[in-house]
């Protein structure tokens, strides 16, 4: 008697389950249909993503690159920078201009005294200032404009690189499917246990 019942009962499983496997198998044959290849979905991706865009976008305009990536925290800092550095190119270059004309005037009323035009002109903070002062003054100014100059450029270029960077990195963002884990492993070889890091892609 129970061998007649556990038969039909194991003929009932096995149908069951296999019932299932082929359910499961006609999904991912169409989940195989449906999907896209990655190299297509890498390429469509980068079609409408251009790091060509982003730089010649960057380096028209700071921080346009950076609108195009949806990076627009970013827009504040490279302005700031560049502000940074464009207000001291600017107060060098005056500074500079003034020293420099103190210089002047004060060389040309150390040759004729009586000339005295440019002297008054000169700004009362130069004026204690010896000539030698006011000499090694300007020269060191001279020397920051450039710095100031190297500075900018080197903000601006940054601001085109990081725009590139992000431009590229959109290629990249796959899903929010991506995971890490961290599981213990063993290695037989060695006799030794460790930790694995393990990712899981899902598409």
């Amino acid at each position: 008697m129970k061998k007649r019942i556990t038969l039909p009962l194991i003929l009932l499983i096995v149908s069951f389950f296999g019932t299932l496997f082929s359910h499961a198998q006609q999904i991912d044959t169409l989940k195989r249909k449906d999907s896209i290849p990655l190299e297509k979905v890498d390429s469509l991706i980068k079609a409408q993503h251009s790091p060509r865009k982003a730089a010649i976008r960057s380096a028209l305009i700071p921080g346009w690159g950076q609108a195009y990536n949806r990076k627009y925290w970013k827009i504040p800092i490279i302005y700031a920078a560049l502000g940074i550095t464009g207000t001291v190119f600017v107060n060098n270059i005056k500074t500079y201009k003034d020293l420099r004309f103190a210089y002047s005037a004060k060389y040309k009323a150390s040759i004729a005294p009586f000339d005295s035009t440019d002297y008054r002109k000169i700004k009362p903070q130069y004026l204690p200032v010896n000539i030698e002062g006011l000499r090694e003054g300007r020269d060191q100014f001279r020397q920051y404009i450039d710095y100031s100059v190297v500075f900018f450029v080197l903000f601006w270029g940054l601001n085109v690189v990081d725009a590139v960077v992000d431009a590229h990195l959109k290629a990249f963002d796959i899903s929010p499917d991506l995971s890490l884990k961290i599981r213990p492993a063993y290695n037989p070889l060695t006799n030794t246990a460790g930790v694995s890091l393990v990712f899981n892609f899902r598409h």
